[in-house]
């Protein structure tokens, strides 16, 4: 758990938010779709779910707390070998996904230009995750 501390560290820093604070929970399939399916009325499992607490009533009490992430490794790992790439940077991505999230961006409820946004934010911090915290892990596979 300690390198995804520091990713999500990394994260928040290059986001210029680095005192923002956030649980992270990481579950099976089984759980998110659970989750997904209480809370969001998708009776599916996912990869990632965001929830904002700077958002609805009450948002913006404490700045610094931003919300959770919930990711599912099993799902994490399915994707990663779909994909070819190290499971821990698709679990990498998928935590500056969720964070993304916290923080405002959206690429589902959006428009096509908040959605490209989010996207080219994705992909200019991963690199910066690539050749920093990743690298240093060993996880220096190509994705």
């Amino acid at each position: 758990m300690r390198p995804l501390r520091k990713i999500a560290t990394k994260i928040l820093s290059a986001l210029e938010f680095p005192k923002g604070e956030l649980s992270l929970l990481i579950v099976d399939n089984a759980e998110i779709q659970q989750i997904n399916r209480d809370y969001l009325q998708r009776d599916n499992p996912t990869n990632v779910i965001s929830f904002a607490m700077q958002e609805g009533e009450g948002g913006g009490v404490q700045p610094q707390l931003l919300g959770d992430v919930v990711i599912s490794a099993q799902r994490a790992a399915t994707d990663a070998e779909e994909a070819g790439i190290p499971f821990e940077h698709e679990l990498a991505f998928l935590l500056l996904h969720g964070i993304l999230h916290l923080l405002g961006y959206d690429h589902e409820r959006g428009t096509k230009e908040q959605a490209d946004e989010m996207e080219e934010k994705e992909r200019e911090i991963f690199v910066l995750l690539r050749q920093t915290e990743l690298s240093e892990q060993g996880y220096n596979a190509a994705s």
